[in-house]
């Protein structure tokens, strides 16, 4: 065998084959040879005694192969063993592997139908779109050949219509020759009296209005047409003249009055038109304890008022101790405020004397005055406080200062400002003349219901609109090199039609808004018959870049010009429809052109919000490590994309469509962001400012400090404004203003330097924010100014100063008005209906980069405001302020679950829908998740659980307030089914808790019924419609608006069911009722509109004396006169009177202007000799001045006659009307009606002196003359014939008498009704015409 040494070397390693660790070799010392090495590891298996030897190398050897075979047999159990395992999982190997290529195959199949599933659902849905596109463009060409048709017959309509234009500006311009004494003939200077209005004496109702002469009609309704009637006895000779004071007044004063309606409202301080009833408190120590118990106890009741009824209330006073150093603020706090407040006792201090002198004495006829004055017995008033009330005695030409004089306790003294303040807020502020705001049946909403029908307004959203374009105009930049542009404006207005939409393109701050408010303002002088409607949009996000709030506000403009406004929609899609089509009716029967500018239009983006929501929610929620998310993620983003532009398209459809022949719609656009598809529309794109405009605006803005800049700073100016990011108007004007700001704390040089820093107006804006952060005197005011700002900028349309005073309550009110001050000269914010908004685009991000971090910080704002506003409705107090803030702020945030609450709250909800934001409200729902069937059930459910609370009378009035309105919008929504339910608990409730014949009750009626009309249930419906008339006949008499609205809607009913002879008799009764209505009260916004013009027309009487200044006050005192307040109108008419002597010399024909109005307002007094005098003074002017046959002379002579005729001085008559009929032959042609109506007086005249031979043939030709030029059916030719009937009475010829006078009832029975908007004939006239033609009128601002 060998000996063992031949195995292995010592030191070497031994690998152990039957799984041991193995070992290393070694020598075993024995003491027989030879040696055994042996393996430590592999063959011990015990512990090894060391020393220990064999017995004998054979026995070892014996041993040795006993143990080998025994293992060398393991060895080979254990090799195949494990060979049979191999073998085994070697099997299983290849059957893993095998079943892993089937599933690897299956899983390639599957990929594959899964891409190819995935490609035919990227076809479904091309296709689908493709067939959405082919069916919009197939509706969209149907409606576009339509419009094409109607177009092509427009356009020969309108090129008659410009021939007859043409021809009656060539008879204009002969007119122009009159001054030379040559005669020709003008239609529009004739003076018979169509178109006259007759006002009873004073404090009773106007018996009916005019407006004809205007030849369009007027803006916001008003409508005020004349409908003639038949005056005096029934069978006695009666004048064509129509006598009384409106008779008296001049046409051209009447065109003026009624055209300043049209665009209601020029050029007035700011404060007028706020929504903030400001109260401005002058006070000493003495009676600071009235002050302090007013502001405490009465206050808080004012402000509810005034936000019960949309307005806002703040109280403005300044501490004596801190007044002087507010001197500018205390003045522009004045010249805003609504009503002042004087409260004096013995002393007065220098403030209070400063603030009576710019209130009380300069300023008397700017608001309502309100004098207190604490009197005791041992207090005797002191030198300067006599001086002082003198002073304002003296002032007070009017008598308009309200004194409340008292001497108790400061309790009662605050009570009786209190009840003064309350009244003329009520009814010289709010308009309300008297009515009980508080009473919670007092029908002022009934009754604009009632005058409005079912349209739902948002005056707000108006008012909005207005500041923003009086804003614009009274820019200093307005003026800036903008004629080149209103030019081009003006000959692409003039294009042939048809004519795609107008661009006015051009950067951020390049002056857009400005050159369009400027544009409309030189348009509305020159074009008085051109209706403008337009929309200037604000910031993103805000309301008025709400397209369908955009497109409803403009409808209800069009629907202003009809008499029935009812049957406009609230439902979005309808109203984006129905545009169109009301755009068309108005444009076929308005006689001039309308014009629709929108300015910012690419800043509508009311889609995009939830576009850019849907994306973040797709990053926030898909893993990116996956592609088929990822692939799902671009899916969804190009849908919301396409929903976006889809949506912009369907809102601006009308855009795009065809317009009538005389509209035109000028958009504006940012150059950056305007879509590729209108770039091919006719372009103004605005330049970059050049050096010299620079200049003008910088040194415009310096010329109030003073300031002079030296070449050196001029040169480096224009140098730095050359780009195209500095030489726009805003950041010029900004530049300017901020070097002014500056100049206090830095000088000129240095103020230029830091401002040149900035290269774009971004950059300017945050410096500016900066510069004014540094100009505060403390840390506290800064933190004031950063929180404000940040709240505005995260607000929805701003904040208000009160709410800024209720989150903020260690503001003092001079500190907040010195801060809103400095940051509107910076351009930064303004009030704008009351609200605190930002002035441009720039600087609400300038804020929001800023002090919000980009935004970042934004939910911490809208947290605080939610905060606020959800305080106010834990108190009840759901003003229009928390329903357009709470509900926005909430979906911000994204909680759904607090926005939902906030929507049960049903008085959140009426806000929203009575103010028309039907779209708004919808899109809340929306967003929350829930359709329209769970969200009625939810309101209803609300409703079901408010009514358990209700016990009085007045919740139960609320409660069906509550499910009358619920009952509208599931209407709006397309619900009637759901509609009926609330609809009839309403009617429930009121019929228990008012009255069964209450006129609340024929309301529900109404309401119901119109839901059976849209369910096609016309029975149920008509019982309803019948019921309801006769609850409003019970309640209003045979005669009243109520009652015609339910024959008219009963009328339309029968149309429905084909019943036409039915529908059309109580449509004839609906127009008689109308018609007599219309006289009595004017249109629905009539006095309305004459009160709010008087008010603005005071304020721009205050300057210095100037001939438009005296035209003013002569338009301002008709205005009063047609109020029927004579004492107001006296004033303002000598007021013009004694101006125009001054300025233009007592023998100017002005001043014969105003000897005849004033000698109306006498006649209207019964004065009638001072009426006489000032008749004949005015005659013996226009003698003097004018051609011998004008016109006007006539006129003047006519009234003079009617006042001879009046006093029983009929010979003194005789010859005036004689001179009249010649006059008129002259100027008109003896074919005239304004010849017929002279005819017509003078024989009245003759019948009344019994020469009935000479009375005769001057009926018989006037006569023939109405005939020829007004048709044989006209109202004119009725009375004539009634008069020849009456003469054939008094002669004995009774058949003749009984046939003439027949005829002439046909005619009046057949007369049709101007209330349905027919124009009175164009060759009517009416009216004095001797105004002179010399300067313009003021511009006006449309309403």
């Amino acid at each position: 065998m060998g000996t063992a040494s031949s195995l292995v070397s010592p030191g070497e390693v031994i690998e152990d084959g039957y799984g041991g660790e193995g070992g290393e070799a070694c020598e075993i010392p024995v003491e027989v040879k030879p040696k055994a090495r042996l393996l430590r590891s592999s063959f011990r298996r015990g512990p090894r005694v060391i020393g220990a030897s064999f017995k004998s190398t054979g026995s070892v050897d014996l041993e040795y192969a006993a143990e080998y075979e025994r293992l060398r047999k393991e060895y080979e159990i254990f090799r195949v063993s494990k060979n049979n395992e191999i073998s085994s999982m070697q099997k299983k190997e290849a059957k893993l592997d095998e079943e892993n290529k089937r599933l690897r195959a299956e899983l390639q199949a599957l990929q594959k139908t899964y891409q190819k599933i995935l490609r035919e659902k990227e076809s479904a849905l091309e296709a689908k779109y493709q067939a959405m596109e082919r069916a919009a463009t197939f509706e969209h060409d149907r409606d576009k050949v339509k419009r094409q048709f109607k177009i092509f017959r427009e356009t020969k309509e309108k090129e008659i219509q410009d021939l007859l234009r043409a021809k009656r500006d060539l008879e204009a311009k002969m007119q122009q020759l009159q001054a030379q004494g040559i005669q020709v003939y003008d239609p529009n200077d004739s003076d018979s009296d169509d178109n006259q209005t007759t006002v009873t004496a004073a404090g009773t109702q106007c018996e009916y209005w005019s407006g004809g002469v205007l030849g369009s009609e007027p803006s916001m309704g008003s409508m005020m047409q004349l409908q003639q009637t038949f005056r005096g006895p029934e069978f006695a000779h009666s004048l064509i003249d129509v006598e009384g004071p409106f008779a008296n007044v001049s046409r051209d004063d009447w065109d003026a009055a009624v055209a300043s309606l049209l665009q209601v409202s020029p050029h007035v301080p700011q404060a007028l038109w706020s929504n903030t009833v400001r109260c401005y408190l002058m006070f000493t120590q003495e009676t600071k304890a009235e002050l302090d118990v007013f502001i405490k106890k009465h206050s808080p009741v004012l402000r509810r008022m005034c936000e019960g009824l949309g307005h806002f209330y703040l109280n403005v006073c300044f501490p004596e101790e801190a007044a002087a150093s507010y001197s500018v603020e205390r003045k522009q706090e004045i010249e805003r405020s609504s009503v002042c407040v004087l409260l004096l006792k013995s002393t007065v201090t220098s403030s209070v004397v400063e603030d009576c002198e710019e209130a009380f004495v300069k300023n008397p006829d700017g608001h309502p005055l309100v004098l207190y004055l604490r009197t005791e017995e041992d207090h005797n008033l002191t030198g300067p406080t006599r001086q002082l009330l003198e002073r304002i005695n003296a002032a007070d030409k009017a008598a308009k200062v309200k004194v409340v004089d008292h001497s108790g306790s400061a309790e009662e003294g605050a009570e009786l400002i209190f009840a003064q303040l309350e009244k003329i807020i009520k009814q010289e502020l709010l308009g309300l003349e008297g009515a009980d705001v508080d009473s919670k049946d007092s029908g002022i909403e009934e009754g604009h219901e009632e005058d409005s029908g079912d349209v739902l307004w948002d005056l707000h959203d108006e008012q909005e609109q207005i500041e923003s374009y009086q804003q614009a105009c009274n820019s200093t930049t307005s003026q800036l090199g903008f004629q080149k542009y209103i030019d081009r404006l003006n000959d692409m207005i003039a294009a042939p039609p048809p004519t795609p939409p107008l661009l006015v393109s051009g950067g951020p701050g390049s002056g857009k808004s400005l050159l369009l408010s400027k544009w409309i303002e030189q348009q509305q002088k020159q074009s008085p018959n051109t209706l403008f409607l337009y929309h200037f949009v604000g910031r993103p996000l805000s309301t008025s870049s709400e397209p369908v709030l955009i497109i409803k506000r403009l409808t209800v403009k069009l629907l202003q010009h009809f008499w029935s406004i009812s049957g406009l929609s609230m439902e979005p899609s309808k109203i984006l429809e129905e545009f169109p089509r009301w755009l068309e009716r108005l444009s076929a029967r308005h006689q001039g052109n309308i014009i629709i500018i929108i300015d910012s239009i690419d800043q509508i983006q009311a889609p995009l919000l939830s576009v850019l929501t849907t994306i973040r929610h797709i990053f926030m929620f898909c893993p990116q490590n996956n592609a088929l998310y990822k692939f799902s993620l671009l899916f969804q983003i190009n849908s919301a994309v396409f929903l976006l532009f889809q949506q912009a398209e369907r809102h601006m459809k009308w855009l795009i469509d065809p317009l009538p022949v005389n509209v035109r719609v000028v958009v504006s656009v940012n150059v950056e962001t305007c879509p590729q598809a209108w770039r091919l529309w006719p372009t103004l794109h605005l330049d970059p400012l050049s050096p010299r405009e620079v200049r003008s605006v910088v040194n415009a803005e310096c010329q109030s400090m003073d300031l002079k800049f030296t070449k050196d700073q001029e040169k480096k100016l224009e140098r730095h404004c050359r780009s195209a990011s500095t030489c726009n108007a805003l950041y010029v004007t900004l530049l300017a203003r901020m070097i002014i700001s500056s100049i206090s704390c830095w000088s000129l040089e240095k103020s230029l330097e830091q401002c040149l820093q900035c290269q774009d107006t971004m950059s300017l804006y945050r410096q500016a924010l900066k510069m004014t952060l540094n100009s505060l005197n403390t840390d506290r005011e800064r933190h004031i100014m950063r929180e404000i700002l940040c709240l505005v900028c995260a607000s929805h349309n701003g904040v208000s100063e009160s709410e800024v005073i209720d989150l903020f309550p260690e503001v003092e009110l001079p500190v907040l008005s010195s801060l809103l001050y400095r940051l509107n000269r910076l351009c930064i914010v303004t009030l704008r209906c009351g609200l605190i908004r930002f002035q441009h685009l720039q600087a609400w991000e300038a804020v929001r980069l800023e002090f919000l971090g980009g935004g970042s910080s934004s939910a911490t704002y809208r947290e605080k405001l939610i905060h606020y506003f959800s305080q106010q409705l834990s108190q009840d107090r759901v003003t229009w302020r928390v329903a357009d803030e709470l509900p926005w702020l909430l979906q911000q945030q994204e909680d759904r679950t607090k926005l939902q609450l906030s929507l049960l709250n049903l008085f959140v909800s009426q806000n929203l829908y009575k103010r028309g934001h039907f779209s708004e409200l919808l899109a809340y729902w929306q967003y929350v998740g829930k359709d329209k069937s769970s969200m009625a059930t939810d309101y209803f459910d609300s409703l079901k659980h408010y009514e358990k609370s209700c016990e009085s009378e007045d919740s139960m009035t609320k409660l069906a307030n509550l499910y009358e309105t619920l009952g509208r919008f599931l209407k709006d929504l397309g619900l009637p089914s759901q509609a009926v339910a609330p609809l009839q608990r309403s009617l429930e409730i009121r019929e228990t808790a008012l009255d069964p014949d209450h006129p609340s009750v024929a309301r529900s009626l109404h309401q119901l019924a119109g839901v059976y009309v849209q369910w096609k249930k016309y029975g149920n419906a008509e019982q309803l419609y019948k019921q309801a008339l006769e609850i409003n006949e019970n309640a209003y008499g045979a005669e009243h608006a109520s009652v015609a609205r339910e024959l008219e809607s009963l009328a339309m009913l029968y149309q429905k069911q084909n019943k036409y002879e039915q529908a059309e008799k109580l449509r004839k009764m609906s127009v008689k009722i109308r018609q007599k209505t219309a006289r009595q009260k004017g249109h629905m916004y009539g006095f309305t509109l004459l009160r709010r013009r008087a008010l603005q027309l005071e304020e721009l009487t205050l300057g210095k004396d100037t001939a438009d200044c005296a035209k003013t006050l002569n338009e301002l005192g008709v205005l009063y006169y047609l109020q029927n307040n004579l004492d107001a109108a006296k004033v303002f008419l000598s007021r013009s009177l004694e101006m125009r002597q001054r300025v233009l010399g007592p023998d100017h024909p002005d001043c014969a202007q105003s000897l005849n109005n004033l000698a109306a307002l006498h006649t209207e007094r019964r004065e009638y000799e001072t009426a006489e005098d000032m008749y004949e003074k005015a005659l013996d002017i226009r003698k003097r001045a004018l051609s011998p046959d004008h016109p006007s002379l006539a006129y003047t002579l006519k009234h003079l006659a009617m006042l001879y005729k009046r006093r029983g001085k009929l010979e003194k008559a005789v010859p005036l009307y004689e001179l009249s009929l010649e006059i008129r032959e002259k100027s008109f042609g003896p074919k005239h009606p304004s010849v017929a109506t002279a005819l017509v007086n003078l024989a009245v005249i003759y019948c009344q002196l019994k020469k009935h031979s000479d009375a005769l043939p001057l009926y018989e030709r006037a006569l023939k003359v109405y005939e020829d030029s007004l048709g044989r059916s006209h109202p004119r030719v009725g009375e004539t014939l009634k008069n020849l009937a009456v003469l054939s009475y008094e002669e004995g010829d009774f058949e003749k008498a009984a046939e003439l006078y027949k005829r002439a009832m046909e005619i009046k029975e057949a007369e049709p009704s101007l209330v349905c908007g027919n124009a009175p004939s164009r060759h009517s006239s009416s009216g004095d015409t001797f105004s002179l033609r010399g300067p313009a009128p003021l511009p006006h601002v449309p309403r």
